[in-house]
């Protein structure tokens, strides 16, 4: 699995006119999901956004994981962060997983970040979202788990 994870002051995904996730300040996470991945993958990046540490502490030093402040966490799923353009100029998808594995895995990502005690919104799968957010820095991490 592969996160990028974006500092924000807010952030929401709409679907049509409904706003199906929001958050305020705290992490917004893409999340890809690839063919071998699984449910230790999933727990173990779970882990990882909670527990790390890229935000400000009261020095404005980059100390202090969303775990520490209780911030919340807006996950949407993101296939297109395995795409693979190392050749011609049109990415393949052949790395991401199809939807029938991504879609258990994208949620037991959500269940595990529950169970540690984050606050967590979400995109909808399947859906043509409308991601929007205020990056605060701008900080923005890939996490690879």
């Amino acid at each position: 699995m592969r996160a990028v994870v974006q500092r924000v002051s807010s952030a929401s995904v709409t679907v049509g006119d409904e706003i199906v996730g929001e958050i305020g300040p705290g992490l917004c996470v893409l999340v890809g999901v690839t063919h071998d991945d699984d449910a230790a993958t999933a727990s173990k990046l779970a882990d990882k956004l909670w527990h790390l540490r890229i935000l400000d502490d009261a020095d404005g030093v980059m100390n202090v994981s969303a775990a520490e402040v209780g911030a919340p966490l807006l996950v949407v799923s993101q296939f297109t962060l395995y795409g693979d353009t190392a050749k011609g100029r049109r990415p393949s998808w052949l790395a991401a997983a199809r939807p029938e594995h991504a879609e258990p895995l994208v949620d037991a990502v959500v269940a595990r970040l529950q169970d540690l005690g984050a606050t967590v919104a979400t995109g909808r799968f399947r859906a043509d979202m409308q991601v929007a957010l205020v990056n605060d820095g701008p900080v923005t991490v890939l996490l690879e788990a």
